[in-house]
């Protein structure tokens, strides 16, 4: 089976406006927990949508492959840790794990994270409304990852720009790869300054980062860095938008917010399981398996849905409603196994010191009853496309 690009772009768009997929993956776990379709350019693909099975698939990167990325990803991003399995992504993510390490996370921030979202805010508090997706969110995590790389201030919307034209991958192929191609160009001096000049940032840390006497190569590098900017970004800001959505439309919950900041990791953590930015996750099968009982032949795509496993009814009680304060579960919103998401702590991070930011910055926050209520959309990526909200002015 084939599909070209332009079948593809228009696939990719359909999705975006996919609006509540939840009830459809109910049915899924009650009713076909394992299911048979075809996928996008190949003849067998199984969408695996019950907790335990998501794990398997997760944990098991012999029978599970990674490589499907390469199909994704790799025409828009170079080759990335996320495509690849066994000693070859051992050796690489160690090569940048040390770069997340906790104390550069805690100097990231005070120098970095916390200056990014006030400098933001202090444009948006005087004017006592904004569009928190457009004037916040969307932007807040891209500049994060620009400044720890040790871009210049004054290039951080160039960056923004072409974050967002990366990030359109299979909708917008030519765009897309344009992005990548001029992103890579702009880092090219700046990786050579730092190999031969470290500093104190990450990209000093990556360029310089040795196991077993070996340092990333060009391919490599590259190709983590056009990860790095666009789609961690992307995956934050979604949260960031999310965790606005939830709090702001239960006002009980954010009144205790306001009273208590430490509830914050909580509602964090409650929202990456209720509406996680990545609802799904491409692996292939390297030979013929079971899943819950289900023949797998070698070869097949398998669609892990990890947003129907945050909300199995075997696992949490009331699944679909957003509390924080349910008894603690492990979700697996950043994944499971040896491709948890590296970023992880750097995204919690940026999330907690984000969301004090707002409140602290705009008081008696709300939604604007000009606009309709705000919705969470879109497959395999969700947030609100727009979040209207109200203030006091500073």
């Amino acid at each position: 089976m084939e599909i070209d690009e332009e079948e593809l772009a228009e696939l990719y768009t359909a999705l975006d406006d996919v609006d509540d997929p939840y009830p459809m993956w109910a049915e899924g776990r009650r009713t076909c927990p394992v299911q048979h379709t075809l996928g996008a350019g190949r003849e067998d693909m199984y969408i695996v949508h019950r907790r335990a099975d998501v794990e398997t698939v997760l944990r098991d990167g012999e029978t599970f492959s990674s490589r499907i990325n390469d199909d994704t990803m790799g025409p828009f991003m170079g080759r990335t840790i996320l495509a690849m399995d066994g000693d070859e992504h051992r050796k690489y993510r160690s090569l940048v794990a040390a770069a997340f390490r906790a104390s550069a996370l805690e100097r990231w921030e005070t120098d970095v994270i916390a200056p990014s979202v006030h400098a933001l805010l202090d444009d948006i508090a005087p004017k006592g409304k904004a569009d928190l997706v457009q004037d916040l969110t969307a932007r807040f995590p891209v500049q994060v990852i620009a400044a720890i790389i040790g871009v210049p201030l004054k290039d951080y919307d160039q960056f923004q720009v072409w974050a967002d034209e990366i990030n359109l991958g299979p909708r917008d192929p030519k765009r897309s790869r344009a992005a990548s191609q001029a992103m890579t160009r702009y880092l090219q001096p700046i990786v050579e300054d730092r190999r031969a000049n470290p500093k104190d940032d990450l990209l000093s840390d990556l360029v310089c980062a040795e196991v077993d006497g070996r340092t990333l190569d060009d391919e490599h590098l590259y190709g983590f860095l056009r990860l790095l900017l666009p789609a961690g970004a992307e995956t934050t800001y979604r949260m960031f938008g999310n965790s606005l959505v939830a709090l702001l439309t239960h006002p009980d919950v954010l009144a205790e917010v306001l009273d208590d900041r430490s509830l914050l990791p909580a509602v964090i953590e409650e929202t990456l399981r209720w509406e996680t930015a990545v609802t799904m996750v491409n692996r292939e099968t390297t030979a013929e398996t079971t899943i819950d009982a289900c023949p797998i032949p070698k070869g097949a795509g398998i669609l892990a849905l990890v947003g129907s496993a945050n909300r199995d009814e075997a696992i949490y009680n009331d699944a679909d409603a957003w509390n924080p304060h349910r008894l603690p579960k492990p979700h697996v919103a950043f994944g499971t196994g040896h491709h948890q998401c590296l970023g992880m702590h750097l995204a919690r991070l940026e999330l907690r010191v984000g969301l004090d930011a707002v409140l602290t910055r705009l008081p008696n926050l709300r939604l604007d009853p000009a606009h309709p209520l705000p919705q969470i959309r879109g497959l395999p990526f969700r947030s609100p496309p727009a979040l209207h909200v109200v203030f006091d002015a500073a």
